[in-house]
């Protein structure tokens, strides 16, 4: 399967970074090709302008040259998966950016669904599970990113995975490591 890994992260050598890391190798281990959207490096820019937002009496407008860049080449896998810090119990604006601009109506959602069947949300939280559990961060989340907008764009193979307990030492941070390996088992 070849799948788009978009990674949003600003520092390349993060605890992010490395999960994506583990998951390219995982994938390929795995038979999968991957192909990388680095956002932060390569430069996307992820503010909406006029010519990216949806019209909503015309599903066939043609959006910037930008936005059709990355629309092939989700167009050119056969899966998303997104690997992000979680912020404000959020994605980060980059990936909220690149969500709102491609992922735009008649092509991901309206009158057609997003053009593939798998896409997977792998965020790191630095806080415990529990710790979001106590607020309803946890449902909110899911909520938002599985309801609100693979489910919305007609995904039907789609998972979020929070990694949580960044921020908690080193034995978490090799905990997540782990948990990383086995998801991208799973892939």
């Amino acid at each position: 399967m070849k799948t788009l890994l978009v990674l949003a992260h600003p520092r390349r050598n993060s605890l992010t970074a490395t999960v994506a890391d583990i998951f390219a190798r995982g994938l390929q281990h795995n038979g999968h090709s991957v192909e990388w959207a680095d956002l932060v490096q390569e430069g996307f820019d992820p503010v909406m302008r006029e010519a990216d937002e949806p019209d909503w009496d015309d599903s066939r407008k043609r959006y910037s040259p930008e936005v059709q860049r990355e629309m092939e080449r989700i167009e050119r896998n056969d899966a998303t998966l997104m690997i992000f810090p979680v912020y404000w119990w959020s994605v980060p604006a980059m990936l909220k950016g690149w969500i709102d601009r491609v992922w735009n109506n008649g092509w991901a959602y309206g009158d057609r669904s997003f053009p593939q069947r798998r896409v997977w949300m792998i965020g790191i939280a630095g806080n415990s599970a529990d710790g979001f559990a106590s607020k309803g961060y946890d449902r909110a989340i899911q909520t938002q990113l599985d309801i609100g907008t693979l489910d919305y764009c007609g995904v039907a193979e789609r998972r979020v995975e929070l990694l949580y307990g960044s921020i908690e030492g080193q034995s978490r941070v090799e905990q997540i490591l782990l948990d990383a390996e086995r998801i991208a088992a799973e892939f």
